[in-house]
């Protein structure tokens, strides 16, 4: 089967698959077929440089993305070893649906983690079940802002989150992120984050196990307080902090979140 074929059984499967075409520089016309966690088809030229642009490729799909990408003949990447070697353009197509994020709150952080994530790639929907928070004119950015209670969501799209997707947790109404965490730990969504003080926590912790939430890889799986110990103050900063946390869970990097800290986490 041509690479071209096995391109167009991945399309037609609706597989996650990105097509990497040298347009500009040595072996001009090359292609490398990628798929994640899976060995790359075809070749650009190299070795290294099928590496290299494997891993982007593999990003690209990630975020949902396509874009042009220069290198050295052998994958360089950064500008002191590139000088004096040929440019190799490579145009990078994904095929995948963006990463979903549902953000359960319309407060005031709301609109910065909104922003942030779309410059990821996300598809951004919020929820508030209070109509006169959850608009369209304070969340411009997301992609969808609907009035709802958690449990309808769950229960009708909750099948629709996977691992590339997360879910964020940013009120403190126990009548709304008690359920919007039950909905959330009953889905395969790789990254549940929650705000709130360790107090705030604490307390949540209660009343989910007054619901029968004690399981400890549900447990586990809950990002509270939410995000990187970075000293985030203001709602952008709490944003970046929260999706870096994304990416590094995603990535399986460790990284100092603020559940594994102690102590204010304002300090």
């Amino acid at each position: 089967m041509s690479i071209f074929e096995q391109y167009e059984s991945l399309l037609r499967a609706e597989s996650p698959v990105a097509l990497a075409t040298v347009i500009e520089g040595p072996n001009i016309g090359a292609k490398l077929l990628v798929q994640p966690q899976s060995d790359p088809i075809g070749s650009l030229g190299h070795p290294e440089l099928d590496r290299v642009v494997g891993r982007d490729a593999v990003a690209e799909l990630e975020a949902a993305t396509s874009g042009v990408r220069s290198y050295g003949p052998e994958g360089q990447i950064t500008p002191e070893d590139l000088i004096d070697q040929p440019t190799v353009r490579v145009f990078i197509e994904s095929h995948a649906l963006p990463p979903q994020m549902w953000i359960f709150g319309a407060v005031d952080f709301t609109a910065a983690l909104a922003r942030v994530a779309k410059i990821l790639g996300y598809r951004v929907t919020v929820y508030d079940a209070r109509e006169v928070f959850a608009t369209r004119r304070r969340f411009p950015m997301a992609d969808e802002v609907k009035v709802t209670w958690p449990t309808p969501v769950f229960d009708e799209h909750g099948a629709e989150l996977g691992p590339r997707d997360a879910v964020c947790i940013l009120t403190h109404d126990p009548k709304f992120d008690v359920p919007a965490v039950q909905g959330a730990l009953a889905t395969r969504v790789g990254y549940i984050g929650v705000m709130g003080s360790r107090k705030t926590h604490a307390k949540r912790m209660e009343r989910l196990g007054e619901v029968g939430v004690f399981e400890p890889g549900d447990i586990d799986r809950l990002m509270s307080p939410i995000g990187l110990d970075i000293g985030a103050r203001t709602p952008e900063e709490t944003a970046v902090s929260i999706c870096s946390e994304i990416i590094a869970r995603r990535t399986n990097r460790d990284v100092p979140s603020l559940r594994d800290s102690s102590g204010d986490i304002h300090s």
